[in-house]
């Protein structure tokens, strides 16, 4: 694996050190009401300020077509300071003037936020002319935002040519444990891919069968494969025209030597709501006026099985529709008895992706897993093997 410059290879006292960070919280009547993504981003924050580094921290917030008041990142800065436990100054813009009057305030170890860089458009274009300005605030730029590495923009990627770049902890901890899960991972190892729609995970499902030894595939994605060979769904989510994709993984996979593990059996019920009354069938029984809904008990097991062979877990996707009981029982076993093998020291967990992490909230095991990405976008192009243009800026060459 290529190096990466992480905080071990400069020293920042007296630096102004331009920090990308992920702020996009969630807000409730203009309060934060998960700090998730500010614990997360505390420690390198920490370490730069107590270093004696100047801390300038550039973050976007929500998706604003221009400067919009509901999207200033001002309350976040006051949530930050809190978990911190250290004053945040916050400028009204993050380049011009206002930005560089907040800049040159600053002493060794102070923290300064800047305003939402998408109220400038030039942003999410990589102006060059908007990345002069940015680069004109700091002398080096740390990258710990790995939930925006996917994109090219000004503050996630283009600082990186303008100044001597790094990654932050939090980068350098996703990176590790992303390089333990698919880069040079213990073998073997078992992906288990779940979610709604196989049209949304193609290029996700082709890379992993030539990378890992075991797929398991869940969720309504699942009964696209059931369909493709053959299994009556009934009024089962399943994208009947991707039969001829679903072959072709499977294909693919066979080549690799990849072992496909799909349900054996189903949790079926006749209404998409919670606690509607439902039963477990075998596939060649499936109800034509019903709807698979969770995976069977004895899939189920099949998975556990399929755990208790690996060493390295990754995973993205539940395995039916755990966001309604009771069908969200078999995503939930299956976490807990991965949480229990990673616990054992038997095997490397990484999981990631907004649904996947919900679910083993759900099932209070995040934080028993080896690592928990709260990236989306990006941890999926990154398992789809796609180069992350905010990570290779990072590469030592």
């Amino acid at each position: 694996m290529t190096k990466f410059r992480t905080l071990d290879d400069v020293d920042v006292k007296g630096k102004r050190v331009l920090l990308r960070v992920d702020l996009n919280v969630p807000m409730d009547n203009g309060r934060v009401s998960d700090t998730t993504r500010l614990d997360r981003v505390a420690p390198t924050i920490t370490e730069i300020s107590d270093k004696g580094g100047k801390v300038v921290l550039l973050a976007h917030f929500g998706r604003p077509k221009g400067r919009d008041a509901k999207d200033s990142l001002k309350p976040v800065a006051e949530a930050l300071a809190k978990v911190v436990k250290k004053p945040v100054a916050f400028a009204e813009d993050c380049i011009g003037e206002p930005a560089a009057k907040a800049v040159a305030a600053l002493n060794d170890g102070d923290i300064l936020c800047l305003e939402n860089t998408r109220f400038h458009k030039e942003e999410e274009k990589n102006d060059p002319a908007f990345v002069a300005e940015l680069a004109k605030l700091g002398d080096i730029w740390v990258n710990d935002a790995f939930s925006a590495a996917h994109r090219a923009h000004a503050s996630t990627e283009g600082l990186g040519h303008k100044l001597p770049a790094y990654a932050g902890r939090t980068m350098q901890a996703e990176l590790d444990a992303l390089e333990k899960a698919l880069g040079s991972p213990t073998k073997p190892v078992i992906a288990i891919i779940g979610g709604a729609k196989v049209s949304t995970k193609i290029d996700l499902l082709e890379n992993l069968v030539s990378k890992v030894d075991a797929l398991v595939i869940g969720g309504g994605m699942a009964n696209t494969f059931l369909h493709a060979q053959g299994v009556a769904v009934g009024k089962s989510l399943a994208e009947k025209d991707l039969s001829a994709t679903a072959v072709r993984i499977m294909e693919k996979a066979e080549a690799a030597n990849c072992a496909i593990i799909l349900p054996v059996d189903a949790t079926v019920a006749y209404h998409f709501a919670a606690n509607a009354p439902s039963h477990a069938y075998g596939l060649d029984a499936i109800p034509a006026d019903g709807m698979i809904l969770d995976v069977g008990p004895q899939s189920v097991a099949r998975v556990h099985a399929a755990i208790d062979d690996a060493a390295t877990l990754v995973w993205n996707g539940p395995l039916g529709a755990f966001e309604m009981q009771p069908f969200d029982r078999g995503t939930v076993a299956a976490a807990k008895h991965a949480a229990e093998r990673t616990k054992a020291k038997k095997l490397i967990s990484i999981a990631g992706g907004g649904d996947t992490v919900a679910a083993l909230n759900q099932a209070h095991v995040a934080g028993d897993f080896t690592y928990v990405s709260t990236a989306g976008g990006a941890f999926l192009e990154w398992m789809e093997g796609k180069p992350l243009p905010g990570v290779e800026v990072l590469r030592i060459r």
